[in-house]
C-alpha cells in the first residue's frame, strides 16, 4: 500500500467524505505539504512561512479520546515553528466539538466562519469555523 492509499484509508475512517488516494498523492507532490504521523493518524500541513494551515487531522475512531490528537496537534505546531511559520490557519467542522475544544485548548482562536460549508451524509450543512494561531515573536538574542 502506497502512503498515498494508507493516509486515504485512515481519512476515509475518520470522516464522512474522506479523500482519495489520487487526492492525497497530487497534495504530496507540492514540497509545501507535510504530513506528521502516529501509530493511530496523520495531520498534514502546507507551510509557507511564515504561514501554515493544518490540512487535516485524522485519528482512527478506535483511538479516539485518549490524547493521540493533542499529541499529533503538538507535533504538528513543533513542525510549523521549527519550519519558520509565526501563524496558523485551520478550519474546523462547527458540529464537531471535540476538534473546536482541542483546537481552543490549543490557543487557536476564531476569525471567520464559512456558512454551510461541510455536508453531512444526512444532508445537512454546518459551517466551518476559521481558526488563526500566532505563536510569541522569537528574541534573535542580539
Amino acid at each position: 500500500m502506497t502512503l498515498a492509499e494508507t493516509l486515504a484509508a485512515l481519512h476515509a475512517a475518520s470522516f464522512p467524505r474522506g479523500w482519495s488516494a489520487h487526492e492525497f498523492e497530487s497534495l504530496l507532490a507540492n514540497p509545501s505539504y507535510k504530513i506528521v504521523t502516529s501509530d493511530h493518524g496523520f495531520a498534514m500541513l502546507q507551510i509557507i512561512p511564515p504561514e501554515a494551515e493544518l490540512i487535516t487531522i485524522s485519528i482512527l475512531p478506535t483511538a479516539r479520546k485518549q490524547g493521540h490528537g493533542r499529541h499529533l496537534l503538538n507535533r504538528s505546531l513543533e513542525a510549523v515553528q521549527a519550519a519558520g511559520a509565526t501563524t496558523v490557519f485551520l478550519d474546523v467542522d462547527a458540529a464537531n466539538t471535540a476538534a473546536l475544544s482541542l483546537y481552543q485548548s490549543a490557543g487557536f482562536t476564531e476569525f471567520g466562519r464559512r456558512t454551510g460549508y461541510y455536508a453531512s451524509d444526512d444532508e445537512t450543512q454546518s459551517d466551518a469555523i476559521q481558526m488563526r494561531l500566532e505563536f510569541p515573536a522569537q528574541s534573535s538574542g542580539k
